[in-house]
């Protein structure tokens, strides 16, 4: 049975367009925009096709169209509209709107067409700087307000990996030509956020250098079995939700500890929410702080 959401309440379209709520009422008593249904509890829903229009709507006002003068379109000109300012300007919004679209609606195949429109105009670089990194931000507010299910959050970014890791192959037949830095990026135990560390993987082999990537949930003292084997080690990791604001400064004097023990001048960059919570006066020399993945790659 497909079970896909059909409709949605005014809050959801709220949250999936942009629009104020009142706002969306407003155009609806005075222009008719849309057309709502009423539960038997007296409650706007709204259809799938009703939040396609709003956020064709939405696309047309973002780019200067009074909203008078949309509700004087005839219904089939709007996705006309909508495709020439796509062909005339940046198709990052368009693009957001039907990643939503796919997700809300498990459509694997709107993503991949949406994601080839793209990549005929734009590098991957630039899609997921420009779409996806929008996108994602937008992913954890809508998570949030209950708009998306935890599925529909881990089915969009399973798509997206899917891609950083069909760009990251590409490039891993080519033998590392720099020597400088071995990178090892990685994921503390139970963190499994992966997305920016997969992306920063990508930019790394991108570069030329040599990644070990080991992924999500790894104690640390498996990170000791690769100081075993490489010099000029930086492991690079994640911290989105742990280690939590209590254990994050224990955590890395462990690892200045254990690089200590095992006689190596490993080197620890960290990216992530969680670095708000390192005391920076008592940080070892070997530990690095980024405040975003640009910050990284101006880096390498």
């Amino acid at each position: 049975m497909n079970n896909v959401k059909k409709f949605f309440s005014i809050r959801d379209l709220e949250n999936l367009s942009g629009i104020k709520a009142h706002t969306i009422r407003i155009w609806e008593k005075r222009y008719n925009l849309l057309k709502p249904e009423r539960t038997e509890t007296n409650i706007r829903t709204y259809s799938l096709a009703s939040l396609q229009k709003l956020l064709n709507v939405t696309m047309l006002y973002n780019n200067g169209y009074k909203i008078s003068k949309i509700a004087r379109i005839k219904e089939e000109d709007i996705p006309l509209m909508v495709k020439e300012i796509v062909a005339k300007n940046s198709v990052k919004n368009h693009a957001i709107n039907a990643f939503k679209l796919s997700m809300i609606n498990f459509d694997q195949t709107l993503f991949v067409n949406t994601y080839n429109g793209l990549l005929a105009e734009r590098s991957f670089r630039e899609i997921f700087s420009e779409v996806f990194i929008p996108l994602l931000n937008e992913l954890g507010l809508l998570w949030q307000t209950d708009t998306i299910s935890p599925a529909h959050e881990h089915f969009v970014t399973g798509l997206i990996k899917q891609k950083i890791q069909t760009n990251t192959e590409k490039l891993q037949h080519l033998e590392p030509t720099k020597t400088d830095k071995v990178f090892v990026p990685f994921l503390p135990e139970n963190e499994i956020h992966e997305i920016g560390l997969l992306y920063v993987n990508y930019e790394i082999v991108l570069r030329g250098y040599k990644s070990i990537y080991l992924g999500q949930t790894i104690p640390m003292e498996n990170l000791k079995d690769v100081m075993k084997y490489f010099d000029n080690l930086y492991f690079l990791s994640y911290f989105t939700v742990v280690p939590t604001k209590d254990h994050i400064n224990k955590y890395v004097a462990d690892f200045h500890k254990m690089a200590q023990e095992n006689n190596t001048t490993s080197k620890l960059w960290i990216l992530g929410r969680q670095n708000q919570y390192l005391d920076e006066k008592t940080l070892p020399d070997c530990v690095k702080t980024f405040t975003s993945i640009q910050r990284v790659i101006e880096e390498l």
